[in-house]
């Protein structure tokens, strides 16, 4: 993989895979979560959280489903997969950024992920009011 893609994929794929190590701890709600999208700050570990949430609810679709990258790096397929996933969930909020609303589609679209609802993404993701 390295060789391939260079020393820039070597750092993106280390600083994912340390980000998602840290998720092993409990959550911690945080009131006002960033928003995810292009043009914002895009915490790493937030946007691996999107990344693995839309690839699980695409797993659903059956074998060969089409996957993004969950390497915490933000682009244009993984806002693509958010305005597939908003288009599906989430009415009149069809912008590629995930805010309180998709966040909160995000977190309860699967009770059985372990990184969705209250888990370890909880606190990385923006969600309405209250959740």
């Amino acid at each position: 993989m390295f060789k391939k893609f260079g020393a820039r994929a070597a750092i993106v794929g280390a600083t994912a895979a340390l980000a998602v190590s840290g998720l092993a701890g409990t959550a911690q709600a945080r009131d006002g979560a960033p928003y995810i999208g292009d043009g914002y700050a895009n915490n790493t570990t937030a946007v691996w959280c999107v990344q693995h949430i839309i690839n699980n609810w695409k797993a659903g679709w059956g074998p060969g489903a089409p996957q993004i990258a969950q390497d915490g790096v933000w682009g244009p397929q993984t806002r693509q997969a958010v305005i597939d996933f908003q288009n599906a969930f989430t009415s009149n909020q069809v912008d590629g950024v995930v805010g309180p609303r998709t966040g909160y589609a995000l977190l309860t679209n699967d009770p059985s992920d372990g990184y969705a609802g209250h888990g370890a993404c909880y606190a990385y993701i923006p969600s309405t009011s209250g959740y």
